[in-house]
């Protein structure tokens, strides 16, 4: 459950993205891949504060050959699908 604020915990946030790294300054980058029936993936991305405040959040498109297609930033603002 998250916190009344909106923001996950560093907790909840492993939970939902197994992948992730630390970065400078105390923030991380989460990382999580889902494979569509197709054999294209998608990786879901969200950059945090040492707060785990979202940052940024965005998902990138692969196809099945593994070559990056759309990127699609959703916050802080969502920009759509941009073809790559």
């Amino acid at each position: 459950m998250e916190n009344p604020r909106g923001v996950s915990t560093r907790k909840q946030n492993e939970l939902r993205f197994p992948e992730w790294q630390d970065l400078a300054g105390g923030g991380r980058l989460y990382r999580r891949v889902v494979t569509g029936r197709s054999g294209w993936r998608a990786i879901y991305c969200k950059e945090v504060d040492p707060n785990e405040n979202t940052q940024r959040f965005w998902q990138e498109i692969f196809d099945d050959q593994g070559r990056l297609r759309e990127v699609h930033e959703k916050f802080p603002v969502d920009r759509g699908h941009k073809r790559v």
